[in-house]
């Protein structure tokens, strides 16, 4: 079997893209944070004592997808040409969903995970001090578009 990102003596390397051409990409992934009832109240009532949480991570997010390289570190640095974080507050949490596009060599699927990922990160660094027991679940790629494999999207999303 051979290993993309491992050289003939089995050192970590970094896939050349060099000679792809770029094409236009997107990647969408989603990822909730869950709360207590009383955390829920808060964020709708506008009540978290450090401020606009949505506003926060909806930011996190967006920079999370443009440093997704430093994070990383056999990730390309691509152009990330666009990024949408959105976030609903749910009956149990916040759902979040994250979009990037880019017309580059690589795909986007790791700055979409890495998006929603931080958004998440901050949504509980928000709210740690109402709840500690809150947490991340089902971060996960919905769907991708572009480049050599094609369009694909999670078999199991309505």
């Amino acid at each position: 079997m051979t290993f993309t990102h491992l050289d003939a003596a089995g050192h970590a390397r970094m896939v050349d893209v060099t000679e792809k051409q770029p094409t236009v990409r997107s990647a969408t992934a989603r990822g909730s944070v869950r709360c207590a009832e009383h955390v829920v109240a808060a964020l709708r009532d506008g009540n978290v004592p450090k401020g606009d949480v949505l506003a926060v991570a909806r930011i996190a997010g967006i920079a999370g997808a443009k440093r997704t390289p430093e994070l990383l570190p056999l990730a390309h640095i691509i152009g990330v040409h666009g990024a949408v974080v959105d976030l609903q507050i749910t009956d149990t949490g916040v759902d979040i969903e994250a979009t990037v596009r880019t017309a580059d060599r690589t795909g986007v699927e790791m700055e979409a995970l890495t998006a929603v990922s931080v958004a998440a990160l901050a949504v509980v660094d928000m709210v740690k001090g109402l709840d500690k027991s809150t947490s991340i679940a089902d971060v996960r790629l919905i769907a991708k578009t572009g480049g050599k494999s094609g369009s694909w999207i999670r078999p199991d999303q309505p």
